[in-house]
């Protein structure tokens, strides 16, 4: 019988106002919604018996209390690479309306003035993944969309911007593991949100 192979299990944070209404949070510390909370909480449900050997979390607050919600919060240690992307000049601004200013901009591939490059990002997430994998054992992560979307891209070995193909919704949950062995990484979920609602 061959051995386990372990996995990464992430979470993306509950609902906060400025998910809600579409605004790019990076920095602000904002507070989940009541909604938020609650769908985080649901998290629990979804992860009850299964045993992880580390949990880390961003230190924003959105993420700590989907970590508290989920029940990990007294084992999960923060790791700042988690933190979300620097929007830069770009916080707290919609999409919509960064587009009527540049037509053609993507945050995948063009990044935030004042902000984070995707490379930027990018590499943040290349040194949450090679902490992880030295860990032997299941890991569950808490953070946030395009933080984990970039994440989620590079597991796969991929450039950064292909980020922009994973839409990753609130108190959602994702698994990153492997096919055969450690050298064939695959999504084994993705973005389930089927326990904690939408």
């Amino acid at each position: 019988m061959t051995e386990r192979l372990p996995s990464i299990y992430f979470a993306r944070h509950g609902e906060t106002a400025w998910s809600l209404s579409g605004q790019h949070t990076g920095l602000t510390d904002l507070p989940l919604t009541e909604q938020g909370a609650q769908n985080a909480a649901r998290l629990r449900e979804r992860l009850r018996g299964i045993t992880f050997t580390k949990v880390f979390t961003s230190p924003l607050q959105r993420a700590v209390e989907t970590c508290e919600q989920a029940g990990f919060g007294s084992v999960a240690e923060v790791d700042r690479d988690l933190l979300e992307w620097n929007y830069g000049a770009y916080e707290g601004r919609r999409t919509v309306d960064i587009h009527k200013e540049r037509p053609e901009w993507q945050l995948f591939i063009d990044g935030c003035p004042g902000g984070e490059s995707p490379a930027d990002v990018g590499a943040r997430a290349d040194r949450v993944l090679a902490r992880v994998r030295a860990i032997h054992g299941d890991v569950l992560l808490f953070s946030s969309g395009h933080f984990l979307r970039t994440l989620a891209v590079r597991w796969l070995g991929l450039d950064p911007s292909a980020g922009k193909y994973f839409e990753l919704s609130t108190a959602s949950l994702s698994i990153l593991g492997f096919e055969h062995d450690l050298s064939d990484p695959v999504i084994r979920l993705w973005n389930e949100t089927a326990l904690v609602g939408k």
